[in-house]
């Protein structure tokens, strides 16, 4: 299109940046994130971005030095001169912070996104949002992916039989009908109640699962509490096994304590994050053959319709 691509890699997010731009065809730009004693971050781009196209990596987990160090890097590739700043973040941190549920909360998910639009970002490309409504936050285009192009096939090729998909939460019931319209198959609801964040209190099933191979959907996975407790449910309620496709592996504090000693088959997982441990359990499938072409389509004013779509899988 004339115009050059620039990819630039956050830290936390550089093991999948180098494989996407493997895959795209074109070496990271040469970039430094300099640190002060104190740990202030000082980003440093080597090459010239004037006029160019430029795709920066870089999720924004906790702690918030993800973000601020992707807010950085906007900064000084606008400051550069840059033509066009996409920001691919896979796994958009703070996006469960995406209501006033309670008073005198934050609504969290809606700064981060006044931040990266005052930061000078021209579009946000991500995956599985906690709730798609956040597109809504952003004045600015938001390109949403979805994992179901990658978890899809793999369902299909293990050729599991009496399927019946759950959504472990309210939240997760349209991503669940979604798979079980695809394959054809029956739905039921893990209804939670939560005293407290990361602690479920209490869980009821909706729906039968007697004799069915169940398979979780679900956004991501943090603690696990819902999900182990979501998958001993299902399996005193009848189930023959329980699998779960989860997008974003966020696992902290017992969660890889708390899948060894689930009903849980299997986990399946995105690399929007890096495993911070392995597991026999987790099965890690990589995204970034997704976001190389989506990147490739939108330098290239093409479609992306097919990269989120399920239809055609």
């Amino acid at each position: 299109m004339g115009t050059d691509v620039k990819l630039l890699a956050g830290t936390c997010s550089r093991y999948l940046a180098e494989e996407v731009a493997g895959l795209y065809g074109s070496p990271l730009a040469k970039m430094d994130v300099h640190r002060f004693s104190d740990g202030e971050m000082q980003p440093e781009i080597h090459e010239s971005v004037r006029g160019g196209f430029v795709f920066i990596i870089q999720n924004t987990p906790a702690p918030a030095d993800n973000l601020m160090e992707l807010l950085l890097i906007v900064d000084a590739a606008r400051r550069a001169s840059a033509d066009y700043i996409c920001a691919v973040v896979p796994y958009f941190g703070y996006a469960r912070q995406d209501r006033k549920d309670r008073p005198r909360v934050a609504i969290a998910a809606k700064l981060v996104a006044n931040l990266m639009r005052a930061a000078g970002i021209n579009r946000v490309m991500t995956m599985d949002l906690h709730a798609g409504q956040i597109q809504g936050f952003f004045d600015i285009p938001v390109d949403h992916l979805s994992s179901s192009v990658i978890f899809m096939p793999y369902i299909k090729q293990a050729g599991i039989t009496d399927l019946c998909f759950a959504a472990p939460d309210v939240g997760s019931v349209k991503r669940a009908r979604v798979y079980a319209q695809f394959f054809q198959s029956d739905m039921v609801i893990c209804d939670k109640y939560r005293k407290r964040a990361n602690e479920v209190a209490e869980m009821t099933l909706i729906g039968n699962v007697e004799g069915k191979n169940v398979i979780i959907v679900d956004d991501l996975i943090d603690t696990g509490g819902t999900l182990c407790s979501a998958a001993d449910l299902l399996m005193k309620k009848g189930a023959k096994s329980v699998r779960a496709m989860i997008t974003h592996p966020v696992l902290s504090g017992k969660a890889y304590e708390n899948i060894e000693k689930s009903s849980l088959v299997e986990l399946v997982v995105a690399d929007t994050l890096p495993l911070k441990q392995q597991s026999a359990k987790i099965i890690q499938l990589s995204v970034a053959s997704l976001f190389a072409q989506a990147i490739r389509n939108t330098h290239e004013h093409m479609s992306i319709n097919d990269l989120f779509i399920t239809a055609s899988v």
